[in-house]
């Protein structure tokens, strides 16, 4: 396994920062955010200087219930060709139910959701990874994600689950150690309890990562500074393996340079002062298999579907509104819709800046998040933002903007979505267009600031 040592994720907020800052040996990119043919400057110079540059996916999906997407597949394994990278990385997570294997509309949740620790779910999980080991150029690496709720009837700890993946498939893991303290707080698991039964061998790197407590739930937010008890769990597992590579997640939220570099040390010191093999790894006897642990596709057929139809109906419940399956607990899944309607508000946001330009700061939020309680997601974020201004115009309601006119603030938005509806995409680049959108609207707002 190649030793990656220290890095930092790098976002295009702190480009910039992550260039000059001293000891960072690698970093890993966001894949979707990056195009192949158009490599951002800053990652090019970083590769230029020797530092290695991870893609890491979001939206492959690979604990759902569909075979992973031959496009999305492809478009991975162009993006580890075009950084040379010398593997690429993923999460065990479904992001999108329904459709085919259901019968059903497909749903988007636009984020990373828990696979049940079932027997189903891992047939499922085995097979889906290697079909994208047999597409990618380079090796895989599977993330732990962090969960607010738990499945009912689950077979195995997260532990076992882990170690028979990584017997099945001979996949690395991309361990988070923000996770598992995300899943101590929402799950009552025991990080220690996971580290001792996960095989530590197989680890590629770590994640580590910062969140906040409300209500009595841990919040993986990627926006706070790392807590000691994170960093705790990451001298547990250093005492135990020497990780190939460890890395500082920071996703918005962003401090100042010398916040970030002060955050780099503190993890580097805890590996340092971590005591050596302070645990031997216990290698503990994963559940007996209901099934021979190499099923061909047809033989896997029945837990695709099985798993396709719980999915759907949790995803439902937390999208659309429809009831909760049996089994759940009622508070954590209301905690979680809300977090995906305010995530889808925020993320919406970002990909089309103009929108709360055109309604107004204080407008758009309240506006998107009633258009989301009923309407869910089906389609990627750029399509949620077309389908959220289309239901505006179609809507009928009143899109006063501030000191906006209505019908300035609708001609504006009839613009900007015929632009982007059409099969043509708009001329302007993205920076262009968001200043013209600023411009309409302070000329909308003029009238209301002359002196009466």
């Amino acid at each position: 396994m190649e030793r990656l040592g220290t890095g930092i994720g790098w976002r295009p907020e702190i480009a910039e920062a992550v260039e000059a800052m001293p000891g960072v040996d690698w970093v890993e990119a966001v894949a979707e955010n990056v195009c192949p043919g158009h490599v951002p400057d800053s990652l090019l110079r970083l590769r230029e200087r020797g530092v290695t540059v991870v893609p890491h996916g979001v939206s492959l999906g690979l604990g759902g219930a569909d075979r992973p997407d031959g496009g999305r597949l492809a478009d991975l394994a162009a993006r580890a060709e075009a950084l040379g990278s010398p593997l690429v990385t993923e999460h065990i997570a479904f992001v999108r139910a329904g459709g085919a294997l259901t019968a059903s509309q497909p749903l988007e949740a636009g984020h990373l959701l828990p696979v049940p620790r079932t027997r189903d779910a891992l047939d499922v999980l085995c097979e889906n990874i290697r079909i994208a080991q047999d597409a990618l150029p380079v090796p895989l690496a599977v993330e732990n994600i962090a969960a607010l709720f738990s499945w009912p009837g689950e077979e195995m700890t997260e532990g076992q689950f882990l170690y028979e993946l990584v017997e099945r498939t001979g996949v690395r893991l991309l361990i988070d150690v923000a996770n598992l303290h995300t899943n101590h707080v929402n799950r009552g698991e025991d990080p220690a309890k996971a580290l001792t039964e996960l095989p530590v061998e197989a680890i590629a790197y770590v994640h580590v990562a910062g969140g906040f407590e409300r209500d009595g739930v841990w919040h993986d937010s990627h926006a706070h500074p790392v807590p000691r008890p994170v960093l705790d769990i990451l001298a547990d597992l250093a005492s135990r393996v020497s990780p190939p590579g460890v890395l500082l997640e920071r996703d918005e939220n962003f401090p100042a340079p010398e916040e970030l570099e002060r955050e780099l040390a503190e993890i580097r010191g805890t590996l340092t002062t971590a005591p050596a093999d302070g645990h031997a790894p216990v290698r503990v006897s994963p559940a007996p298999a209901s099934q021979d642990t190499d099923a061909s596709p047809h033989e896997t057929a029945p837990a695709r579907q099985r798993l396709a139809l719980a999915q759907a109906s949790l995803l439902s419940a937390l999208v659309a509104g429809t009831p909760v399956p049996e089994g759940f607990d009622h508070a954590r899944l209301k905690v979680q819709a809300r977090a995906l309607c305010a995530k889808r508000a925020d993320v919406v946001a970002k990909v089309a800046p103009e929108l709360p330009v055109i309604l107004g700061a204080a407008a758009y939020r309240p506006a998107f998040l009633s258009y989301a309680r009923s309407r869910p997601m089906t389609g990627g974020y750029r399509r949620d933002a077309l389908d959220f201004a289309e239901h505006l115009l179609d809507a009928g309601e009143s899109l006063d903007a501030g000191n906006s006119t209505d019908a300035g603030a609708r001609r504006e938005l009839e613009r900007w979505w015929r632009e982007r509806s059409g099969p043509t995409p708009p001329a302007a680049r993205p920076a262009a267009r968001l200043a013209h959108a600023a411009r309409s609207a302070l000329r909308r707002r003029r009238p209301a600031l002359r002196p009466s």
